[in-house]
């Protein structure tokens, strides 16, 4: 017979794994592990399980869901695995957070995270004036080798790394100050002067990191990266930014919402 789920316990604002309600159906196929694991999963997904919550000792949970112990410890291991907790010494088991899951829509990730509540934070790694390549130019709609603005961050989630940004713009289009570039993103830095973002053109890939994107993101060397790019056009037509970005592969997905044709 299938494990009957506990009654949920009252829990604070950061709600521990004992207050969920948690339980595993012998009969089914699925390993009991990954039953486990994809209920965990859900929870941090939906908040039940917020960043920073302790999930409690693995004998604890093993006892009250009348699992081994290894079978409790290969799910966390998977979550382990995927990002979502962390074994930290003299701590124990603890949720990270959620992988972002960003709509495919013209937004800027800073507004993306901190609507989702990540907290988002910027580190500049680069904000300099240099000669456009023939690629640049061609997205911008300016001359080879004409000055352009390179605008290059580190953005964080809850102080991890999530992505690389490297974005080129008109030199003169915009007062790119460096405190204002790790205080807020790039589009509402643009909103607030006056341009309006009216569409874009995008591209999205995967490839594998290179030891500086690793050392960067927190990553491996080849691990899977998200890789994009994307010109974006004000409401007259103009070029205003040229975006070439790469995000965990681990933390981060775009979502689509596809419509049958009639």
């Amino acid at each position: 017979m299938p494990k009957q789920p506990e009654p949920e316990q009252p829990g604070g604002a950061a709600p521990q794994a004992a207050a969920l309600r948690l339980g595993v159906d012998r009969t089914s196929p699925v390993p009991l592990y990954f039953q486990l694991s994809q209920q965990l999963e859900a929870a941090i997904e939906q908040g039940r399980l917020a960043p920073g919550s302790l999930l409690g000792n693995e004998i604890e949970l093993a006892a009250r869901l009348g699992l081994s112990r290894p079978t409790v410890r290969q799910a966390i291991q998977s979550l382990v695995d995927k990002g979502l907790l962390v074994r930290r010494r003299g701590v124990g088991t603890q949720v990270l957070h959620s992988k972002v899951r960003r709509p495919l829509e013209l937004s800027s990730l800073y507004d993306d995270l901190e609507a989702a509540g990540q907290r988002p934070t910027t580190r500049v790694l680069r904000n300099t004036v240099e000669p456009a390549t023939a690629r640049i130019a061609a997205a911008l709609g300016v001359a080879e080798g004409a000055d352009v603005r390179l605008v290059e961050r580190l953005r964080y989630a809850h102080d991890e790394p999530m992505a690389r940004l490297r974005n080129h713009l008109p030199v003169e289009l915009l007062d790119c100050d460096t405190a204002q570039l790790e205080s807020t993103g790039l589009y509402r830095m643009m909103r607030a002067v006056g341009i309006t973002l009216h569409s874009a053109r995008q591209s999205v890939g995967a490839r594998a990191a290179d030891a500086e994107e690793a050392r960067l993101l927190g990553e491996a060397p080849g691990a899977p990266l998200l890789a994009m790019e994307r010109t974006t056009f004000d409401d007259t037509g103009r070029a205003v930014e040229f975006g070439d970005h790469i995000y965990r592969a681990s933390r981060y997905a775009f979502e689509f919402q596809l419509l049958v044709r009639p």
